[in-house]
């Protein structure tokens, strides 16, 4: 599965600024998926993103509580791939209650109803690749005005003629997993041998058609000590953005090994120490914590990509169902039968998770509510409560 949330995109990505500060997608899920994550919750304003920093946006303020900046819409769940951390845990063959073309189309033109400035598309998966009529999608979202961005997987699908392709209809931004410093770690991890090298050369094509990428890293017990390494990588290939995505116990990730919430804050606060003389941007996907860490090591206020389930940041099912993140299970309906913008912005879940004075627990409690929040995608994975601590965060496991 290639991205976090949709996130490049998958991801959410979070908000965005000027541009290229926001993502497009993001994470397995696409994100991922990836939510872009920016000002504080319930703010306005535009800064940081999920699979991918902005491919497009605005620098225009925002209403978060109106208008994601990140909608992603997994429009397959198939791949061939067997991703160990796949939230989707895709299979190769297609659900034959994915929305149709037409279907796909009217929720295109939905996106683009929520108005300037609108969200950045995220076409993710599974692997969007495996939708014979993905160009034909892309194409009429980008004729509606929407930056577009794609989460494909690196399978025998993705063709340098693909790359090229992406490029020439006018994809803003393309996501790309990596998962290890090396061949070994990575395939490893994605359950694919010469996954890695096919990263590489995927990331050589759209060098040569003039197409931006953004790397995306799950992080897991097993691949933290390899950030070093990767971080290397994502600046050899050229990448405009590396998102960094902390494991959600969901899916295959479910077998996973997490990291401790005190490793945890030790590598948000080398992220931001490697960022300051990188040439690409960090945003992490479920991690708000990174806003606090970010701020503490600058010792002053400082503007990071984070981003927030259902706030800044909605993502949509292969068969529709409307999700506040890839990794937040709770349907608020379906755009089959009720309109995208009207679910995002009047969902009572939707609501809740944007009022950070409902969080339960210490989450509710602390300074950094309004900063931070936790990922309300991990505290519904680990107690079944989208309202309860994120317990990756130090500050909940102390207390």
């Amino acid at each position: 599965m290639p991205d976090h949330d949709g996130h490049p995109g998958g991801s959410p990505h979070d908000g965005s600024s000027p541009p290229d500060d926001a993502d497009p997608g993001g994470h397995p899920g696409g994100h991922p998926g990836g939510h872009p994550g920016g000002p504080p919750h319930g703010g306005s304003g535009d800064s940081g993103g999920h699979p991918g920093s902005h491919p497009g946006g605005s620098p225009m303020a925002r209403d978060f509580s109106q208008t994601p900046l990140i909608a992603t819409w997994e429009v397959s769940q198939a791949c061939d791939l067997e991703c160990d951390h796949c939230r989707a845990d895709a299979q190769p063959d297609r659900h034959p209650g994915e929305l149709s073309t037409a279907e796909g189309k009217r929720l295109l033109d939905d996106i683009a109803n929520f108005g300037n400035p609108g969200p950045i598309l995220v076409f993710s998966g599974g692997d969007p690749l495996k939708r014979p009529d993905l160009f034909e999608l892309a194409e009429y979202a980008i004729d509606q005005g929407l930056p577009t961005a794609v989460t494909p997987a690196p399978t025998d699908l993705l063709t340098r003629e693909v790359v090229e392709r992406f490029a020439d209809v006018g994809i803003r931004r393309m996501a790309l997993s990596l998962d290890g410093g090396d061949a070994e770690s990575h395939d490893g991890f994605r359950g694919e041998e010469g996954s890695f090298e096919r990263i590489r050369t995927v990331a050589g094509w759209a060098e040569e058609a003039g197409l931006p990428i953004q790397i995306n890293t799950t992080v897991t017990a097993n691949t933290v000590d390899d950030m070093p390494a990767i971080a290397d990588l994502v600046e050899e290939l050229g990448a405009v953005m590396w998102e960094v995505f902390f494991l959600v116990p969901v899916g295959r990730g479910e077998e996973l090994a997490q990291i401790t919430p005190e490793r945890s804050d030790e590598l948000m606060a080398w992220l931001y120490r490697r960022q300051q003389d990188a040439p690409f941007r960090v945003i992490t996907v479920e991690a708000p914590h990174y806003r606090r860490v970010a701020q503490e090591v600058a010792g002053e206020d400082v503007r990071v990509g984070s981003t927030g389930a259902g706030n800044g940041f909605v993502f949509v099912s292969h068969t529709g169902d409307v999700y506040p993140s890839g990794f937040l299970s709770e349907s608020v309906g379906n755009v089959r039968e009720e309109s995208l913008v009207d679910l995002y912005r009047d969902a009572p879940l939707l609501e809740e998770l944007r009022d950070p004075d409902g969080f339960h627990g210490v989450c509710g409690e602390c300074e950094y509510r309004d900063l931070c929040g936790g990922s309300r995608s991990r505290s519904y994975a680990t107690t079944g409560d989208p309202l309860a601590s994120d317990p990756l965060c130090p500050l909940v496991a102390d207390d």
